[in-house]
């Protein structure tokens, strides 16, 4: 099969069209041709090496971590799945490699595509929705009448977390650039925040819940819009003890997440502030519950670009940009 490759880490390394070997099927796995895929920054991460003491993957590598496709077999334990179903997922943590033709992922990462969306839609949806759901229902709880500010919500995560977060009765907040602010408030934003020209921190207070997705001294100014009891969630770090202790990593490492958040922990605690840092996991048994949720017209897809599979490479550097609304996809098959 046809699949663009990493040959080693290093920032900005160029992705290479190579062909590899078609994927084993396991007993729990589910063999995807694969429809369609969509850009996300945290490729370029593990395309750099950001994530190798707890993400490794030995190089060549296929990069991806979205996907819509068609089953094209199943291994002998699944039962949810068979040939001809139409799916979208996000594969498991050390089992990426959606760019390519075919990927086998475990039968519990996927779930049936929603039925109101095309493919290269449906491939928008699993990684960041995931992470808006992980954040917003799982971790944070929302309820009606609660105050929730999401952070760059012209982003692939932020155009989904504005959309559930309202559906969840919060009143939401965000940041976004004056091009965009039209985009936000047809998601459902109702405060809106020209961070080029505006300080969400002398805008905001009092609120529930902050998603933060910035670099460390936005985080550290979201500290200040909580009330006290809030909860701050960051899905761009700093990881923390818990998260270190999910992984079962060694000690040495878990001394190492320690210190790179006790500027924030302690920052919270003086605020009674709760922190903590999110890296989002595969479920399709989640993504079942947002595939009702799209069907059903609560919350729909923004997709800002659509490549071909042979401009993947050129997709992914566009992302790296900054400047995409929503999520970017590449189509695999035509």
């Amino acid at each position: 099969m046809k699949a663009f490759v990493v040959d080693k880490y290093k920032k900005n390394s160029l992705l290479r069209l190579a062909d590899m070997p078609d994927p084993g099927v396991g007993a729990n796995d589910v063999l995807v041709r694969v429809e369609a895929t969509a850009i996300n920054l945290l490729d370029s991460k593990v395309r750099d090496g950001e994530f190798k003491l707890f993400l490794p993957y030995r190089p060549p590598f296929i990069l991806g971590h979205d996907l819509a496709g068609t089953v094209l077999r199943v291994g002998g334990n699944v039962r949810q799945f068979k040939a001809g179903d139409e799916v979208y997922g996000r594969p498991r943590d050390h089992r990426a490699g959606t760019f390519a033709e075919m990927i086998a992922v475990d039968a519990e990462d996927l779930a049936l595509k929603p039925k109101s969306l095309s493919m290269v839609q449906a491939a928008s949806i699993p990684l960041v929705g995931l992470t808006a759901w992980q954040a917003l229902v799982e971790v944070g709880k929302v309820k009606p009448g609660q105050k929730v500010f999401i952070q760059a919500g012209s982003g692939g995560v932020g155009t989904f977390a504005i959309q559930l977060a309202k559906h969840l009765g919060a009143t939401v907040a965000t940041t976004t650039s004056a091009t965009n602010i039209e985009l936000v408030k047809s998601l459902g934003a109702d405060v809106v925040i020209d961070y080029k020209t505006q300080d969400f921190e002398q805008v905001l207070s009092g609120y529930d819940l902050v998603l933060n997705s910035q670099d460390a001294t936005t985080l550290a100014k979201s500290v200040n819009v909580l009330r006290p009891g809030g909860k701050l969630i960051s899905i761009s770090g700093p990881p923390d003890v818990p998260f270190a202790k999910s992984l079962r990593l060694n000690l040495i490492l878990r001394l190492v997440m320690r210190m790179l958040s006790s500027g924030i922990m302690k920052k919270a605690k003086s605020r009674g502030v709760d922190y903590s840092f999110l890296f989002m996991r595969a479920d399709g048994q989640q993504l079942q519950e947002i595939a009702k949720l799209i069907d059903a017209g609560a919350i729909r897809p923004v997709v800002d670009k659509v490549f071909d599979f042979a401009q993947t490479a050129d997709a992914l550097a566009y992302v790296e940009t900054g400047r995409a609304k929503g999520k970017v996809v590449v189509a695999v098959s035509q």
